[in-house]
């Protein structure tokens, strides 16, 4: 097949029509990827926005579980206090009237004696998902309360093994995570 003029001008043609499509799928592309970082933004805003989805005591209803609640100024970080048990239980408990629920394990020492241990409202973390289950071994760091007439143990973390802990307060003066900023709450759980 020889180049002549005419198959000259069918390549060109072609070779226009491929750079035509190639553009337009370039653009198509650029088209949706707008589309997608608008809509991430939008899910970004909505998270920051509606009060459900963030963790700062400023931005929350906390339902009795305010740093300096009456419930929290039961914890006394100078008493800290430890102990070794199983875990029989876990459930949802009401520290106080009023206030919203709250995850707790019951955990038997030695013997027959066992122990209820706080460790943080359930709009926090769920029971489900503490990485802790009935029949674990685990440590429990924190300070014994009387609550409601009850003596109960207020968790700062709970350690499982030797690589898993569940922590909820600050060890040194017993702030609650719960009230902690997003970018506080991050620089703690980074530096476990």
């Amino acid at each position: 097949m020889g180049l002549t003029q005419r198959n000259v001008r069918r390549w060109m043609a072609r070779q226009v029509a491929i750079g035509k499509s190639n553009r337009n799928r370039e653009e198509g592309m650029i088209h949706h990827s707008k589309h997608i970082l608008l809509g991430l933004t939008l899910i970004a805003v909505m998270c920051v926005s509606i009060p459900g989805f963030s963790h700062g005591e400023e931005n929350r209803d906390m339902g009795g579980w305010e740093k300096d609640s009456p419930y929290n100024k039961h914890y006394d970080a100078a008493e800290m206090d430890s102990f070794k048990g199983v875990v029989v239980k876990i459930e949802e408990v009401v520290p106080l009237p009023g206030m919203s629920p709250g995850v707790a394990l019951l955990i038997r020492e030695s013997g027959d004696e066992i122990s209820m241990v706080h460790l943080c409202p359930v709009w926090f973390a769920k029971p489900n998902s503490i990485g802790i289950k009935r029949r674990d071994e685990v440590k429990v760091k924190g300070v014994w309360a009387e609550i409601n007439g009850k003596d109960v143990f207020m968790a700062s973390k709970v350690k499982k093994g030797d690589y898993f802990e569940f922590k909820v307060r600050l060890t040194k003066d017993g702030t609650p995570f719960w009230t902690m900023s997003p970018e506080e709450l991050a620089k703690e759980r980074g530096s476990q």
